[in-house]
């Protein structure tokens, strides 16, 4: 039997009664995939009645509705109709999760799966799983059934190597931000630390005096050019025309990361936005009653812990206190497919002490990091707040301490708003500074149980009438009202302010006419308050020069036009791309002295920055603007491009190609609206990866009445008329209506179905 005739196979034994389900799929008898397992007829039984028992419609942009008799009903279709748009993403994240990405793409990934092994091993989560509260078991298995019914029932969708999930899969990616905290351990260090032999030599122990104990780390590796994160809104009824909590949802990430959806059960859920590809969960959305915003955090709850490691009669020991405790030492084994597409594996013996495993060496010493590890708990709350239906619900689900890594802003049909910090604080001694390794052999340093949430910074229905995030710390969430930096440990947030943060309280701030015509238009308000302070800066410069100065004649023209620009963003701009491009030019350079004297870049380009610098970074700009273009006149738009051709994960970039303008600039010039964008080897234009990739409005009024964008489309198919069906209204930031009632679908329904 051939592997196409297995599946279609294993549809008719579905379809059929009780009989066991030879499992086969694409992959199932290749030497990569180790997953391919018999489905039994209990399974087969559970996944027909399932799929009876959910359904799934289809609006005019492609977008799932899915009900479901239960919540378990509900979690079935919404995957099945996940993987029905992009299995492959689907796939990938939980490679990517379970750290196995080189068994699909080869030894180049090794150490980012020995990354994630550090932290997942699939004993662990069989033994949570099975520990799990009996609601979320039932969760997992439908979870993991709608998968599998989904690639008995599509014969022609090939996993690279996940060919059966199993329900405790779901646990090792349990919360739905782009980049976990495990990503905050730099590959580069840890492949220099394990080696490709996988056994590192400890240095003995050296007194602390003398150790590099105060030097910083480079915990997040490589930096990207755009800044991460996303932007959180809520408006209090007080300063609405309908006096109704206005929410505005604007993740930042990278493109085509999350599927748009709304799940509904008969046991009240009734949750729509956008779920991370794989996950059973509404991550950042809305249901009947509340929305909710979550933004990355700039807390400090990763620490890094400097250990003192010696070799007593054959053993591996550290030093904490006045002990020596042993070293523990495991063997994790990755396999990766190499260029024949056989197996092969790799041994690494890996080590941990009680701040947890060990990652790297910094002048001799042994780096090991500690960082939240409650993937139930995790996944419990993120599925949980999606049936709150009020701030104390809401608050019951926050109070399992499983988020690490975001605040949330919060708005409710009751009319109110909120701030809520991450949950999960680690509570420590705040005269050390964790922003840097501290000694991991001074039990001072230790974690000392989590802050209780009322210790943390929050907000609830401040006077000012609003509340806003942009990943900029809670000292600023809502003006005046704001929390007190100096209430709180300086653990508690290290971001500081941000560009967009300033943008978006002059935007707030004294405002009562807000409605969601008017949310919307201040979501994309072109203003750029970084350019505001730096370009007079780089006119000054020029003006400093003599008349005879080197720059004077040949950036005549470029400055006066950016001497008559009002720091808005346009399409039509030429002042846009002669900022955008120049501020990319000085970035970098800036960024290295700002790091050295621990200063911000704007700062460093505002101030510090030679003139000289800033003149010749503006001529390189416009020379290579007149030799890609012929002209350094050119229009933001035909600069700052949006396409879309491949449903590949990474794209690949072509001028040649068919792309749309785009007129919204990098978040880092202060755009709330943010499109990171840069050239590709081979183009002349800039094209965008990340930034604004869904973009919901939500009013809480008797009615929710919702508005959403997402990039590109909803499906990944590029024969899919959903593939680029978006992109026009996503350049344009025209939103369209949210579908969430059934009177709201009537008329928009494209075709209603059973998985099937």
């Amino acid at each position: 039997m051939n592997k196409t005739c297995g599946r279609s196979a294993v549809l008719l034994f579905v379809l059929a009664a009780g009989v066991s389900i030879p499992w086969t799929g694409a992959a199932a008898d290749d030497a990569a995939t180790a997953d391919a397992t018999p489905a039994t007829q209990a399974e087969a039984a559970r996944w027909r009645t399932e799929a009876a028992d959910s359904a799934i419609v289809r609006d005019e942009w492609g977008i799932a509705h899915v009900h479901g008799k239960t919540d378990a009903d509900a979690v079935f279709g919404m995957i099945y109709a996940q993987a029905e748009d992009d299995f492959n993403r689907v796939e990938t994240n939980y490679l990517g999760a379970m750290g196995r990405l080189a068994e699909a793409e080869g030894e180049a990934a090794i150490f980012q799966d020995l990354r994630m092994r550090l932290f997942i091993r699939p004993e662990a989560l069989k033994g949570l799983y099975g520990s799990s509260p009996a609601w979320l078991r039932t969760l997992m298995v439908a979870w993991a059934d709608g998968l599998n019914f989904f690639l008995a029932t599509h014969p022609a969708v090939h996993p690279r190597v996940i060919a059966h999930f199993e329900p405790w899969m779901a646990l090792s990616f349990t919360e739905g931000s782009i980049g976990g905290d495990v990503e905050r351990v730099p590959l580069d260090a840890l492949q220099a630390f394990y080696g490709a032999g996988g056994e590192a030599a400890p240095s003995p122990a050296r007194d602390l005096s003398t150790a590099a104990s105060g030097g910083s780390i480079d915990v997040g590796g490589a930096g990207t050019r755009e800044p991460g994160g996303s932007n959180g809104i809520a408006i209090a009824p007080a300063n609405t025309v309908a006096h109704h909590a206005l929410l505005l949802i604007n993740p930042h990430t990278s493109f085509f990361f999350r599927s748009e959806l709304q799940m509904t059960s008969d046991t009240g859920l009734n949750a729509y936005g956008a779920a991370t590809w794989g996950q059973f969960f509404i991550y950042q959305g809305f249901n009947s009653r509340l929305g909710w915003m979550h933004t990355s955090s700039g807390v400090d709850n990763v620490d890094f812990f400097l250990e003192s490691t010696t070799r007593r009669s054959g053993k591996l020991l550290y030093r904490y206190g006045r002990e020596l405790r042993p070293v523990q030492a495991d063997t994790v084994e990755i396999a990766y497919r190499t260029p024949t597409g056989a197996l092969a594996k790799r041994q690494f013996t890996v080590y941990r002490t009680h701040h947890g495993p060990v990652i790297r060496q910094i002048d001799g010493r042994w780096v090991s990091i500690a960082l939240m590890q409650r993937p139930v708990a995790a996944l419990s709350q993120s599925f949980l707040l999606t049936k709150a239906a009020n701030y104390g619900a809401f608050m019951q689900a926050m109070a399992l301490q499983a988020n690490s890594s975001n605040n949330t802003v919060y708005a409710d049909a009751d009319g109110n708003i909120a701030y809520l910090h991450p949950q999960f604080v680690p509570r420590r001694a705040d005269r050390f500074d964790y922003t840097h390794p501290v000694d991991g052999a001074d039990p001072a340093t230790d974690w000392q149980g989590l802050h209780a949430l009322d210790e943390l910074p929050r907000l609830l229905n401040p006077a000012t009438g609003w509340i806003m995030n942009t990943n900029d710390w809670p000292y600023a969430a809502a003006g005046d009202a704001s929390p007190r930096r100096a209430d709180f440990p300086r653990y508690m947030d290290t971001a500081g302010e941000n560009p967009r943060g300033l943008h978006a309280a002059l935007l707030l701030t004294g405002r009562r006419d807000f409605t969601a015509d008017a949310l919307n238009a201040a979501a994309y308000d072109s203003y750029l308050p970084a350019f505001a302070e730096l370009i007079p800066t780089l006119i000054a410069a020029y003006d400093a020069q003599s008349p005879a100065g080197r720059w004077r004649a040949g950036l005549a023209d470029q400055v006066q036009a950016l001497r008559e620009w009002d720091y808005r963003w346009s399409a039509h701009s030429v002042a846009t791309t002669l900022a955008a491009l120049w501020g990319d030019q000085i970035w970098d350079v800036a960024k290295q002295d700002a790091d050295a004297e621990n200063v911000s870049v704007y700062a460093d380009i505002g101030g510090r920055m030679s003139a000289d610098t800033k003149l010749a970074a503006l001529a390189a700009v416009s020379e290579r603007l007149q030799r890609d273009f012929g002209t350094w006149r050119v229009p933001w738009g035909e600069v700052n491009r949006q396409q879309r051709s491949t449903g590949d994960i990474v794209q690949h970039f072509n001028d040649a190609a068919p792309s749309l303008p785009v007129p919204f600039t990098s978040a880092r010039w202060g755009s709330l609206a943010s499109f990171g964008a840069r050239r590709y080897p081979g183009t002349s234009r800039y094209y965008g990866t990340s930034g604004n990739s869904f973009v919901a409005i939500v009013e809480f009024g008797p009615r929710i009445e919702a508005r959403a964008v997402s990039i590109g489309g909803e499906s990944g198919d590029p024969q899919s008329r959903h593939f680029r069906d978006q992109a026009v209204r996503y350049s344009d930031g025209a939103l369209r209506k949210v579908y969430f009632y059934p009177d709201d679908l009537a008329g928009h329904v494209e075709r209603e179905y059973h998985p099937h």
